[in-house]
């Protein structure tokens, strides 16, 4: 690292269990992040603002409206914008140095095959079952880190599904392709702006300390918040020996 760069990681170099070894490794390493809204922002924000060296951003869709009650990487004047360069460009105007590669497109199946075999950790910041199943399968295949999380009303949920170790599950494990779980979005069902805040932070922080190698992992835990009552609630899940996606990928 150069002198601006100690200078700028300076207070995460002061922390023991980072120090400019950790710092290296965040520079050196490539996120892929899968939306660039509510959760997106925080997780693009902080992310850029850590030093990671290369952020993929992939989203299709553009700046609207509604979107800046709670998406805070854009605002009025990107309205219109694809939100993947928009974001890129709030990350940029703080980050300079790091590399951001925004794809305004989907993330489908066959596009995520490319893009998560080139990622250190992938983070889902998408709203619905399809696409976090394509990331998940994906993951899975390539036996790199998901940290997965969701937001909707009041209430959300993070996990980290970490394939790599043989004991913990996938994000299939505990939601079945299969199942008949009901689509709910913000469009219809609203989101408490923090609310997308936190999770996306915390989505930030537990892909942080997977590249930088520090700390344990949500991995084979579901943690669960109440906004209304700011209350946690944690699951302990296991890898399941039928599952469909990370059964035969020990």
């Amino acid at each position: 690292m150069n002198d601006d760069q100690l200078l700028r990681y300076s207070r995460h170099i002061l922390l023991d269990e980072l120090g400019v070894e950790g710092q290296q490794r965040l520079l050196a390493s490539h996120a892929l992040v899968i939306g660039a809204g509510g959760l997106g922002s925080p997780v693009l924000l902080y992310l850029g603002t850590a030093g990671v060296g290369t952020i993929t951003v992939i989203d299709h869709d553009t700046v609207d409206l509604t979107n800046l009650q709670r998406q805070i990487a854009h605002d009025l004047s990107r309205i219109g914008t694809p939100k993947a360069a928009s974001a890129a460009q709030t990350v940029r105007a703080i980050n300079p140095e790091i590399r951001l590669v925004p794809l305004h497109e989907r993330a489908d199946a066959v596009r995520l095959e490319t893009l998560v075999a080139a990622a250190d950790v992938v983070i889902d910041c998408t709203d619905n079952f399809k696409t976090r199943h394509a990331v998940n399968a994906a993951c899975v295949r390539h036996h790199k880190p998901l940290v997965s999380g969701a937001a909707i009303g009041f209430d959300g949920q993070i996990s980290v599904y970490d394939t790599r170790s043989p004991d913990k599950p996938c994000y299939a494990c505990l939601f079945p392709p299969d199942a008949a779980f009901e689509e709910v979005r913000c469009a219809t069902m609203g989101v408490f702006a923090p609310l997308v805040g936190i999770v996306g932070t915390m989505q930030a922080a537990e892909a942080l300390k997977l590249l930088a190698g520090v700390g344990a992992s949500l991995a084979g835990r579901l943690q669960m918040l109440d906004g209304r009552t700011m209350e946690w609630s944690e699951i302990r899940v296991a890898r399941q020996p039928h599952c469909p996606v990370c059964a035969g990928h020990r």
